[in-house]
């Protein structure tokens, strides 16, 4: 679980968040959504430590992030796992590599122990004998599993998806999105997706925050964003549609 409790950061002057708080549930996808512009981005950096907020904290399964010395912080990021919205995997490394690449990194696991970890994370996204294929030989939604792969490997605690469905066609989104769901709830990790997709928050959305203007404006699931009266929302939930099934038809 991870709680952020008024949390408020400005640039020059320029209040980007302002007394945002909410909890992530373990066990959950949470989901982070709002037009551009809105803080989506900037607090996501402050919860993994990338931007110091002004004011507020940022609690991890009870440990102040905020309140913790450099080791303590090094500690928490170690238990954090990314994914990236291109997926960021190395073009020069292979599937397999760029799965290991963490684990050769940041833990003390053998060489063995890496590659057992490396296909048991492969295997568990379903890629299957490609560990000798490079990124640019496999198709755009086996790199995104692969990029899964990889966010697990460390055997994460807390787990962030930025826009994980960009640059994939409705079918291979889908496919993603229950990916997510499946390994979040079969490892109880808390789960942070960051998303424009409509789609997505109908399909996985468990715990939703709405951001607008860097406030948090509104709380709730799937089935509730849909019987709201909050009009910011509604409006985001129309356009988000809107532009969706036009993408779609081009």
């Amino acid at each position: 679980m991870i709680e952020i409790k008024n949390i408020s950061k400005s640039f020059s002057g320029v209040k980007v968040l302002d007394d945002v708080s909410f909890t992530f549930k373990k066990g959950q996808t949470n989901l982070i959504i709002g037009k551009s512009g809105s803080g989506k981005s900037v607090l996501t950096k402050c919860i993994v430590g990338l931007l110091e907020p002004d004011s507020g904290d940022i609690i991890f399964d009870g440990r102040s992030f905020r309140g913790i010395k450099t080791q303590g912080k090094k500690k928490i990021r170690k238990e954090i796992g990314m994914l990236f919205q291109a997926g960021a995997l190395f073009d020069s490394l292979t599937v397999e590599e760029n799965v290991a690449f963490p684990l050769k990194m940041f833990s003390e696991l053998s060489t063995e122990e890496i590659a057992d970890r490396t296909n048991f994370c492969l295997n568990r996204v379903d890629i299957i004998n490609k560990n000798d294929l490079f990124p640019a030989e496999i198709s755009g939604g086996m790199q995104k599993r692969v990029a899964i792969a990889r966010a697990i490997a460390m055997n994460p605690k807390y787990l962030f998806c930025d826009e994980p469905n960009s640059g994939l066609d409705p079918v291979t989104a889908i496919v993603i999105d229950e990916l997510i769901k499946e390994i979040t709830e079969e490892f109880q990790m808390t789960t942070v997706v960051i998303t424009h997709d409509m789609n997505s928050v109908l399909e996985i959305g468990e715990n939703i925050m709405f951001i607008y203007e860097g406030k948090n404006y509104w709380v709730g699931d799937k089935d509730s964003i849909l019987t709201t009266d909050v009009e910011e929302l509604n409006n985001f939930v129309y356009v988000s549609k809107f532009l969706r099934q036009f993408k779609e038809k081009l």
